[in-house]
């Protein structure tokens, strides 16, 4: 077995706290993800794992068997980087066979791994070619490569596509995808792109300033958020937020008025009276005349500012009473221009709303 199991770690640099009180099981076989902004501790809580970063308090194990004082070799680990770390004067060959031939493996055994693993990732032809003879893709499955004829217990991932570009890193997902299926090793992965999290991990952990704030599957983020900053970091274009007050079992503003579904109504009447944040995600917006959203007085005014046609759909870009700002997900044959007053209708069944206070979801409080 090969779970990943941190009990209460912290990362301590001076009087900076980087990880706090972070406690997570990560199971055999799983493909964790570690999302969240620049700075909120992922990497480093990778490198912990790694043995790069000593663990200030808390205990970490692998496999069953603490490893706060082993060392990175000894952890029967492999780690994939953001720059690929290849060496330059060895050929792929010799770039993925170079750990095995440290640990002394037999010839016949490096000879066979190296080719089996450049089968999977369709590299036989660059066996003998440089690093510098490759592309950005290729050489990040050399990268990979080497990780997977180690045959550890488990792979770590930091940030391995953010080099490429947006159409590699769609294929190289997929094939990264694909290679978790085929191995069945635990992964844990690091990326600041929650589409690469949303589309690639069985679970993802969503961090902001060292803390997790919510660890769940990727469907599970999206619908039901526990919090403000979970919910508008998870999606792209992000979820729409706008003050309003809670009037008995409605969501009221000088701009907008909607009637929550059932469910929300319920918990909301512990706010009546109160300013709540309400949440809407731009796929839940339609433009009155040109959606199947039922009307039921759920409208907000808004001045559209851009029009962005991306052929399938159009989203719009509309301030609401001049201080707020929504996206929303259009019919692409619409008839709406920049500087057009429009009405949106929100999909009640799927309106949030968030606590002033704590940002806490109420819809699951």
């Amino acid at each position: 077995m090969a779970e990943v199991i941190l009990e209460s770690v912290y990362k301590h640099f001076g009087s900076v706290t980087a990880v706090k009180d972070f406690n997570l099981h990560i199971e055999d076989e799983e493909f964790m993800v570690f999302v969240g902004p620049s700075g909120c501790g992922k990497t480093t809580t990778l490198r912990m794992v790694a043995g790069l970063e000593e663990v200030s308090e808390g205990t970490l194990r692998i496999a069953d068997r603490v490893v706060n004082d082993v060392p990175p070799k000894d952890r029967d680990i492999a780690m994939v980087f953001q720059n690929y770390a290849l060496y330059p004067h060895m050929n792929v060959y010799q770039n993925m066979s170079f750990g095995l031939r440290l640990r002394k493996t037999p010839r016949a055994e490096i000879e066979k791994r190296v080719h089996e693993a450049a089968e999977i990732l369709q590299i036989e032809h660059l066996l003998e070619r440089r690093p510098r003879e490759l592309s950005g893709g290729q050489r990040q499955r050399v990268a990979l490569g080497r990780a997977i004829v180690r045959e550890p217990k488990v792979f770590l991932m930091d940030e391995p596509l953010s080099n490429l570009d947006a159409k590699l890193r769609v294929e190289m997902r997929a094939s990264i995808s694909k290679l978790h299926q085929r191995l069945g090793v635990t992964t844990i992965y690091v990326t600041h792109d929650q589409v690469e999290a949303m589309t690639m991990g069985t679970r993802i952990v969503v961090m902001k300033d060292g803390v997790i704030q919510q660890v769940d599957s990727p469907i599970n983020l999206y619908d039901k958020p526990v919090n403000r900053f979970v919910a508008g970091f998870i999606g792209s274009p992000a979820m729409n937020f706008m003050v309003g007050d809670v009037q008995g079992d409605r969501l009221r503003s000088p701009y907008f008025d909607i009637e929550p579904d059932a469910e929300l109504s319920q918990k909301l009447q512990a706010y009546n009276g109160k300013k709540v944040f309400v949440g809407v995600r731009p796929e839940n917006l339609g433009l009155k005349g040109y959606t199947t959203i039922p009307e039921r007085d759920n409208v907000i005014k808004a001045s559209v500012e851009v029009v962005e046609p991306l052929g399938a759909e159009t989203h719009i870009i509309a301030s609401v009473g001049g201080d707020q700002t929504v996206v929303a997900r259009i019919d692409p044959h619409a008839e709406v221009r920049t500087g057009d007053q429009i009405e949106l209708l929100a999909n009640n069944s799927f309106v949030q709303a968030f606590d002033m206070e704590g940002e806490a979801n109420i819809r699951y409080a």
